[in-house]
């Protein structure tokens, strides 16, 4: 697996120096939110709970039953461990433990199931009606990164009445979900069968801090906070992440001027031709040239993220006025010969 943000291999690779490079691989907003100041006991003592940023987390998600992560990509990879021990294993052993997953989305999920000894099978796009026989588990990356695909509220509740009735789990990955909550269950939390992930590091562009919630019933976060063990998410990163989601004036203000990059930046790629689709924080250009696009791109010192099935572009947003025109002045190169 590839991940975006990979500057330095790039750097490297091309013989390009390090802060020459405009990049646009990651899909995290490139506004950061100005964290304010850190006390120094945040510094200095560990971590606890309830200081705050849980009772934050709650009145921004609308969600009663949260956990704090170290990012959900440390929830991805225990999940699968905990789900399958509560699962009753059939005589035909791990082949009765199957899970559905997107063809096209964040690899790290099949890896983690997978691991986990899970069958893993894969829908396109949209998950059948009916789930079939055996199916424990489905998940869905809500909206797709990287195809931007949305799916409604009433699809994944009708999936998860299915999966209750025999006592599965549906997942949904709502990383990229703070810009459009319509179709979001996180209001809809706790439920039996149903795990909610949020991510803090894209809308609010603080990847760095590495924190994430869970959102499910109790009981089941009871074990995932077991499992991951003490002081997951440190103590500057809690009093980070409170006061992003505490501030809402700042995240009306981070979400119009994503819209309004995002809708700029599908503008600036429509000519090129292709299929083109994403979020407001980033757009994926499907294109048979995707490869030899992202060498040229590359060769300019522009980074952007080829998808794991190597067909398309994901362009993160442009910050500057500088960093438009570069882009701009690159894009034409694309359709040479």
């Amino acid at each position: 697996m590839h991940h975006g943000g990979r500057l330095r291999q790039a750097a490297e690779e091309y013989g390009i120096a390090l802060d020459q490079w405009l990049d646009l691989s990651t899909g995290v907003s490139p506004w950061t939110y100005p964290v304010g100041a850190i006390p120094l006991a945040s510094w200095n003592r560990l971590p606890e709970c309830e200081d705050g940023l849980e009772q934050a987390a709650r009145a921004y998600y609308g969600c009663p039953s949260l956990l704090a992560v170290a990012g959900s990509q440390a929830a991805i990879q225990a999940l699968p461990r905990l789900w399958r021990s509560r699962v009753d294993v059939p005589e035909s052993g791990q082949a009765g433990l199957k899970v559905l997953l997107p063809r096209v989305g964040y690899k790290e999920h099949q890896s983690a199931w997978h691991g986990a000894g899970w069958q893993v099978a894969h829908y396109d796009g949209v998950p059948p009606q009916r789930l079939g026989e055996g199916v424990a588990a489905l998940v869905v990356i809500n909206p797709n990164n990287p195809t931007g695909q949305q799916l409604d509220r009433e699809s994944l509740l009708g999936w998860h009445r299915q999966l209750q009735g025999c006592g599965g789990l549906l997942l949904v990955d709502e990383a990229f979900a703070d810009l459009d909550s319509a179709q979001s269950l996180s209001p809809l939390c706790p439920r039996p069968g149903l795990v909610v992930l949020r991510s803090i590091g894209k809308f609010f562009g603080l990847a760095g801090i590495r924190a994430g919630f869970v959102l499910a019933e109790a009981s089941l976060l009871g074990e995932l906070a077991d499992e991951l063990g003490p002081w997951t998410l440190a103590g500057p990163s809690r009093t980070a992440c409170r006061q992003a989601l505490e501030d809402r004036p700042w995240q009306v203000l981070q979400a119009q001027r994503l819209q309004s990059a995002s809708a700029r930046l599908a503008r600036m790629l429509a000519p090129l031709g292709g299929r083109l689709c994403g979020t407001g924080l980033f757009q994926t250009l499907y294109h048979p040239r995707a490869e030899t696009w992202h060498r040229r791109l590359c060769l300019e010192g522009i980074l952007v993220r080829l998808t794991d099935e190597r067909d398309g572009l994901r362009f993160g947003l442009p910050e500057a006025e500088s960093q438009w025109q570069r882009l701009a002045q690159a894009l034409p190169l694309l359709l040479l010969p």
